[in-house]
């Protein structure tokens, strides 16, 4: 019966580990933020025009992203392309292109918990840029043309479970 009630009890524990939620802003994070991305109606259409198309003819843009009590050597990527007439997230993971053009490509972070007030939509991105809670390097008139499409952006971290602990690098 003892061992019975250890085995079960190590099963749970396992069981429990299987199933925890990847730390937000992870590579594994990011790939179900690239998922989220294509189901968004305001990133994929609100972005499909002129600010997917703003990408020095390399037929995609990147952006990074990270959590800025985490480090800057946790950075993950989105890498976005033009597909149909919307902008479509190809990739979502571990940094791929480490040299940024931030002529068209994005680089942003805040703390755990701007991102995750950012998350439950307690601000928008004007808020955010204002008072300096969101870190931003990239073509900033661009990022104020498509407001909208920025705020469903910055709503992915309350969309997709995230684990608080920062992510391994």
């Amino acid at each position: 019966m003892k061992y019975t009630s250890i085995a079960l009890a190590a099963l749970a524990v396992f069981a429990t580990a299987a199933h925890a939620a990847p730390a937000m802003m992870s590579a594994e994070w990011t790939a179900q933020a690239c998922d989220a991305w294509n189901k968004d109606a305001a990133l994929t259409g609100g972005l499909g025009d002129k600010w997917i198309k703003n990408d020095r003819e390399r037929g995609y843009k990147i952006i990074h992203l990270y959590r800025t009590d985490c480090g800057e050597a946790t950075q993950t990527e989105l890498k976005i392309v033009h597909k149909d007439g919307k902008a479509m997230c190809v990739y979502g993971g571990a940094v791929q292109n480490a040299k940024m053009d931030h002529a068209v490509d994005y680089t942003m972070h805040a703390t755990t918990e701007r991102w995750n007030e950012m998350g439950a939509g307690e601000y928008g991105p004007m808020k955010a840029m204002m008072f300096g809670r969101l870190k931003f390097t990239g073509p900033k008139m661009e990022a104020m043309s498509v407001m909208g499409p920025f705020e469903a952006f910055l709503r992915l971290p309350g969309k997709i479970p995230g684990d608080q602990a920062c992510p391994a690098h």
